[in-house]
């Protein structure tokens, strides 16, 4: 197949995991005989240097065109007095896309087990699926500051959070059928909303998946205490955010997980979970994998390039397990790999061409 793949590198890290990541599809392009083709354009802090808008038009554009979008990373404090932030490119783009879900699956790789701060016993099983919703909530809402105080305004639509529990339950149909749904229903209304909303799509739309409701504050803590009880995990904007960071670390390396920005009619938006990271930026340690993982989302979800993206994330497995690491994943005192070393390792784990197209014919 051909296709047109927007690449955002941004700031930070950014630029080093989205060259890893092109490195990888251009590898599978190559073995699977597709033809990807590359477009690059600023975003984020790259973009307020250049022409004062984190999300310029010709951005924007490109995207809505494009048949998916690899995004970098934005933000770092060289951008922090500047009149408009970084992340406000983001922002506009995942509204522009029509982005409104957010899949970060979290599943920890067996010999990654030391690097995790919870007990081995604690990741056996561990296999979970957050769905944030993405376009909505305080991050969207109306912003006021003055010399009074400051406030920031969350609300949510029925509609709004309809569709991101809709989402969320069609992939649990594909896993193990249970939702967990988080809120803090005990004291926001929007969390009532959200809580009400949620019980009467499941109950008339999807009576096949089980839906448990969790207080936010009980869901952050048994994420570490008993992180297996969980198949795929809805919830909002902020909340989502937070416990997805905090889930992160179970897998031994924030720089290991990857995401998808869905929903929307434009084409699916992938980055990894991990900021720009600037104090390690140009020096060639960033991790990779989550931004190759990331990849292999995008051939999953926009591309529909299922043989494809199992076989980038086997790949992704194989290099983990024979040690090929960045310092921030790596054993205390082992060898370390840069990030180009490591998307070449990727790269080279994916089967030969050769051997591909004897076995297809």
């Amino acid at each position: 197949m051909q296709a047109v793949i927007v690449l955002l590198p941004g700031d930070g890290i950014g630029r080093e995991v989205t060259a890893a990541a092109r490195t990888v599809l251009a590898a599978v392009a190559e073995t699977y005989c597709h033809r990807f083709v590359f477009d690059e354009h600023l975003i984020g802090g790259a973009a307020i240097d250049v022409t004062g808008d984190p999300l310029p038009g010709p951005t924007l554009a490109a995207c809505q065109r494009a048949d998916a979008v690899l995004l970098g990373a934005v933000g770092g404090p060289r951008w922090a007095r500047s009149p408009v932030r970084p992340e406000e490119g983001l922002l506009r783009l995942r509204r522009g896309l029509g982005a409104y879900a957010n899949l970060r699956p979290i599943v920890p790789h067996p010999a990654m087990a030391e690097a995790s701060p919870l007990k081995t016993h604690l990741l056996q099983g561990v296999d979970m699926l957050f769905v944030r919703e993405l376009t909505g909530g305080i991050y969207f809402g109306d912003k006021r500051r003055d010399a009074r105080g400051a406030t920031d305004v969350c609300s949510y639509s029925p509609e709004e959070v309809a569709r991101v529990v809709r989402l969320a339950c069609e992939q649990a149909r594909a896993r193990r059928g249970r939702v967990t749904s988080v809120d803090k229903a005990n004291v926001l209304e929007t969390s009532r909303l959200w809580r009400e909303t949620a019980s009467r799509v499941v109950a008339e739309e999807f009576p096949d998946v089980h839906l448990e409701h969790a207080l936010v504050d009980a869901a952050a803590m048994q994420l570490i205490l008993d992180p297996r009880r969980y198949d795929v995990i809805v919830t909002e904007n902020m909340f989502g955010d937070i416990l997805t960071d905090e889930a992160s670390v179970i897998t031994g390396s924030i720089g290991m997980l990857p995401s998808a920005s869905l929903g929307g009619p434009g084409p699916g938006l992938y980055e990894p979970i991990h900021g720009s990271a600037p104090d390690i930026a140009g020096r060639g340690v960033a991790n990779p994998y989550g931004a190759i993982l990331s990849g292999a989302m995008l051939l999953r979800h926009s591309l529909r390039l299922e043989r494809e993206a199992a076989a980038v994330e086997a790949a992704v497995w194989d290099a983990v397990a024979a040690g090929v690491r960045t310092p921030d994943a790596a054993r205390a005192g082992a060898r370390t790999v840069t990030t180009r070393e490591a998307a070449e390792a990727v790269a080279s784990c994916l089967p030969p061409p050769r051997r591909l197209r004897e076995s297809v014919g």
